[in-house]
């Protein structure tokens, strides 16, 4: 029974171990990871040309896939290109990072892939939840409804 005892009271001090940090870490805020971004924000030369070619074709890629919101053929392989470019990421950096001195002012691709992540996987996810949002709104819609149950009865 002693034995009992003694290891609830380890986990319940474990227990209060974890708690103390947690509350600490929610003290601090967000102001750490905002700090994070700033920093990170402001280390990227945004006038480089390879960027804002980059930022001009996601936002070509985002207004592609709103405006043919309604052709599901097309928006399938505008998810799976998004997909597959998420997929290559890491070849991508690779490449892109032996070959950095051809296009841009300084190095930004690192063996964790963090700064092609953020530029690159990152609009392509969310365009492709877009995408896979928009099909889901017009499955349900009450077209597709009557089109299911006409297909189901016959």
């Amino acid at each position: 029974m002693e034995e009992l005892r003694s290891a609830a009271e380890a986990h319940m001090d474990q227990v209060a171990d974890l708690v103390q940090k947690l509350s600490a870490e929610l003290r601090t805020g967000l102001r750490p990871a905002f700090d994070n971004f700033i920093g990170f924000f402001h280390a990227i030369d945004w006038k480089e040309p390879w960027l804002m070619g980059l930022m001009a074709f996601h936002f070509v890629l985002l207004v592609v896939a709103i405006s043919s919101r309604k052709n599901l053929n097309f928006q399938m392989y505008l998810f799976l290109l998004a997909l597959a470019g998420v997929y290559f990421a890491e070849n991508l950096n690779r490449v892109l990072g032996s070959n950095w001195k051809r296009f841009a002012t300084q190095n930004y691709f690192d063996s964790h892939g963090i700064f092609l992540s953020a530029l690159w996987s990152g609009p392509l996810l969310f365009i492709a939840i877009i995408i896979l949002v928009s099909q889901q709104m017009s499955s349900c819609s009450p077209f597709s409804f009557s089109f299911f149950s006409t297909l189901l009865s016959g």
